[in-house]
């Protein structure tokens, strides 16, 4: 699963106005938990729509190692056919999730109540993110953990025989610690109970509900969620419809709001409200997004975003949105970089510990096309206006946001904008190039320069 050895730098040029109707690729955290409970349920779960990334073809591959049978139909719909909750065999080899940091969290919850061992390895990027923040509750259910220095990878885990449930609060607003917690908790008698003080994206909730588990999520007197979720259930078979990836939509979004006359519809896109802080923070911004066609599919929303160049100004984004929108702040510091005034971005320490230190990723990508930013240690502030921009080589650090972000930038630029290597875009956004051609957009591949 390692990235290719070459780098690919890619280079985007201004070219006119982005005009269009696109797709964009299925939503990765449902596509990865979709492998995951079709796996876990006994029988056929299929799944139209898949996102055919990197990292969710590396939790295939975690789920076809401990005994799932899952294949691709000749109409692009995946089946799996799951082995129930405690059936899982022992993998025969290494766990490679190669840059998947959602995909080995999860998957070390649902090994880590089976008595089973694995070892889980990645690249050079997921070896540096911190596996703790998984490994500590899974530690207190029984599972036994060998990981490198600081609970990073590589780690081996032997799951626990007779898993203990456990009540949880989370200590950060991560929808991965609080999915890995849940999903351990399937193969633990009893009630396992995770506080989550801070909302952050349901979709574990969502899925665990319409596969047919015992689930439970009510507000204390503190305001706190509290889900609760009895252990052991037998999870029925679903057909699931993965919407678009709103996080991946996000970077159309930007362009089209930033390239001037653009006019672009993204359609399909997942609306769920823990994952439309972009949405809202553009609209309060100025920019032209309309939601057309509203409806529910697989009990999510979902709908078609039509969005049109507009003129933005700075706003102080509120620091509770950050969890509603935390992978998107790199395409957002770069539409800020094209409003008048200043936009400050607080709460953003979670971006230290993504694909790279994503804050420090971002700043160093303004400051290389000339946009005068602000690094705090947990806060961005970019002051956008009239100065020129781009010409800059970007450093991408193995991160496809980072890379996805400034060639959008450079989409809007006077001058274009380089990021040292575009292969990087496959872990989420296979088709990133081919869709923003089509609307208009000139991205192509460059000898680049030392960046």
């Amino acid at each position: 699963m390692a990235h290719a050895a070459s780098p690919k730098p890619l280079q985007a040029h201004s070219t006119g106005p982005l005009r269009g109707t696109i797709t964009v690729p299925g939503d990765k955290s449902i596509s990865h938990r979709a492998l995951m409970f079709g796996a876990l349920a006994i029988g056929r779960t299929t799944a139209v729509g898949l996102l055919e990334s990197e990292d969710v073809m590396a939790t295939a591959a975690a789920m076809r190692a401990v005994g799932a049978v899952i294949e691709k139909q000749e109409d692009g719909t995946y089946a799996i056919d799951g082995i129930g909750l405690g059936g899982l065999l022992e993998p025969e080899n290494v766990i490679d999730f190669g840059n998947a940091g959602t995909g080995v969290r999860l998957t070390m919850g649902i090994f880590g109540t089976h008595d089973i061992a694995a070892t889980f390895v990645g690249d050079a990027s997921l070896s540096k993110r911190p596996m703790g923040r998984v490994l500590d509750p899974l530690r207190d259910m029984g599972t036994t953990v060998l990981a490198r220095s600081g609970d990073r990878l590589p780690a081996s885990i032997r799951g626990a025989g007779q898993a203990l449930p456990i009540t949880y609060r989370v200590p950060v607003p991560s929808a991965q610690v609080k999915s890995a917690v849940l999903l351990a908790g399937l193969n633990a008698p009893g009630i396992t109970t995770v506080i989550e003080p801070v909302p952050t994206r349901d979709h574990t909730e969502n899925m665990l509900k319409g596969f047919g588990a015992d689930i439970s999520v009510a507000l204390n007197e503190d305001g706190e969620r509290v889900i609760r979720l009895k252990g052991r259930p037998e999870l029925v078979p679903q057909h699931i419809e993965v919407p678009g990836d709103p996080s991946s939509a996000a970077f159309a979004i930007v362009a089209a709001l930033i390239v001037p006359g653009s006019d672009v519809t993204i359609e399909k896109v997942l609306l769920n409200g823990h994952r439309t802080g972009l949405i809202t923070t553009l609209q309060e911004m100025g920019g032209q997004i309309e939601v057309l066609n509203r409806r529910q599919s697989g009990g999510e929303d979902i709908g078609d975003i039509r969005v049109r160049a507009s003129q933005l100004t700075g706003v102080t984004v509120p620091e509770s949105r950050a969890p509603s929108m935390i992978d998107e702040y790199p395409v957002l510091a770069v539409a800020a970089a094209f409003a008048n005034g200043d936009t400050h971005m607080p709460g953003l320490e979670e971006l230290r510990v993504k694909e790279s230190d994503r804050l420090a990723a971002v700043a160093r990508g303004l400051e290389a096309n000339g946009i005068p930013c602000v690094e705090g240690d947990d806060s961005l502030t970019v002051t956008g206006g009239a100065h020129r921009i781009g010409g800059g080589v970007v450093t991408t650090h193995l991160d496809h946001r980072i890379a996805m972000a400034f060639l959008v930038l450079g989409l809007a630029s006077p001058d274009p904008v380089t990021v040292d290597d575009g292969s990087v875009i496959a872990t989420s956004f296979p088709t990133f190039t081919t869709l923003f051609e089509g609307l208009g957009a000139r991205i192509v591949e460059t000898k680049g320069e030392a960046a």
